[in-house]
């Protein structure tokens, strides 16, 4: 009989933990991923030919172990979208912005430390915490799932955790966190610590405000984490980066593995920046679809958060994963994330959103009936 994970020495921390994952299932509308559902255009496909072609006439080398002129056009692509002035010290790249937090919490976590983080959120926060031997504090949220503040500061104050999370728009719900909450937290683990304040903004193309990263200027321990994945349509490039302080860039450097970030990645990415405009004019379609589905959805009786992002927490449901199963017996796959009563789903395609929209309202319809 082979052994199981039980049977090997593994970190008691990881014990009767389950990878991070989402069901991938074959079926005709695919909502579960947050993905960005447009393939990118022929222009960008070809450019990306081009850059990787000559990329591959030297793979014999080590790529640009610093990625600087990737981190130049990252800086570019977030003085112009953010209205803040960053350059390339103030950047650093990754594979994926995962990467970016298991590096920013080898860095400033690790064993002996503590990271707090206000769920449900991201679920990687946590467990990139753990994988990274840091304790994991969940901090409190509201019934209407913004961060109760009050709470959110006293906890800081007891545990003095050496990184705080807050995600905005935050994942699985939606909803986007104030400036000021933001610097209310920041203000509080610096008070408790210092420690280091990860803002996550994955989904921050897509949201009806602007960016925190004009919070950067005169707060050193302040980073914003950002992804290529979901606005420009590239996760399957794994990208992601940081802003912050120049010395922060330089203290993740000190943990990143040589050459991370292949050629091939690097002349990826910088294709994709150059064709900013027209990618950005697919998320603008995405909020649109979004803020249909949320009318769509309160039309037909669900009730839903107030979603910043390319996707949509609805409910309520007394078994969300019997909700979940009715919907993906009409060929429609959402997430159902372990939020007790709700289901998110992602926007897609107007033609996908149609057949999602069809599928509730026809649940609703039985119901009733």
């Amino acid at each position: 009989m082979s052994p199981g994970i039980d049977d090997l020495p593994v970190r008691d921390e990881l014990r009767g933990k389950s990878p991070y994952g989402a069901p991938q299932l074959d079926v005709p509308v695919r909502l579960n991923t947050n993905e960005n559902p447009y393939p990118l255009p022929e222009p960008l496909v070809e450019r990306i030919t081009e850059r990787v072609r000559e990329a591959a006439r030297h793979l014999n080398r080590y790529p640009d172990r610093d990625a600087v002129e990737l981190r130049t056009a990252l800086a570019a692509y977030l003085t112009r979208t953010a209205g803040y002035p960053v350059g390339a010290g103030n950047v650093w790249a990754a594979n994926g912005s995962n990467e970016v937090i298991q590096q920013l919490l080898q860095t400033f976590g690790g064993p002996g430390r503590t990271a707090i983080g206000f769920e449900p959120s991201y679920s990687m926060h946590g467990l990139i915490s753990r994988g990274t031997g840091t304790g994991w504090i969940s901090g409190p949220r509201n019934e209407d799932f913004t961060i109760d503040l009050a709470a959110a500061e006293k906890a800081i104050a007891e545990h003095r955790p050496h990184v705080v999370f807050v995600t905005t728009p935050n994942n699985p719900t939606g909803n986007a966190v104030p400036a000021s909450a933001v610097v209310a937290l920041y203000e509080a683990a610096q008070a408790a610590g210092p420690s280091m304040v990860v803002v996550d903004e994955a989904y921050v193309e897509f949201s009806h405000g602007g960016s925190l990263l004009p919070l950067l200027d005169s707060r050193p321990n302040l980073v914003i984490s950002r992804t290529m994945s979901k606005a420009f349509g590239a996760a399957g490039l794994r990208l992601g980066y940081l802003a912050a302080h120049p010395a922060v860039v330089d203290a993740v450097q000190l943990v990143r593995l040589p050459y991370h970030l292949s050629a091939i990645t690097q002349a990826t990415a910088l294709a994709a920046l150059e064709h900013t405009d027209t990618l950005l004019g697919y998320v603008e379609e995405l909020k649109a679809e979004r803020d249909r589905l949320v009318a769509g959805l309160r039309a037909t009786g669900y009730d839903v958060t107030e979603s910043d992002a390319n996707f949509v927490q609805f409910g309520r449901f007394e078994d969300s994963h019997a909700a979940w199963r009715e919907i993906l017996d009409r060929g429609v796959l959402v997430r159902d994330n372990g939020v007790p009563g709700w289901l998110r789903v992602t926007a897609g395609t107007p033609a996908e959103n149609d057949a999602f929209l069809d599928a509730v309202r026809e649940i609703k319809k039985e119901q009733s009936a």
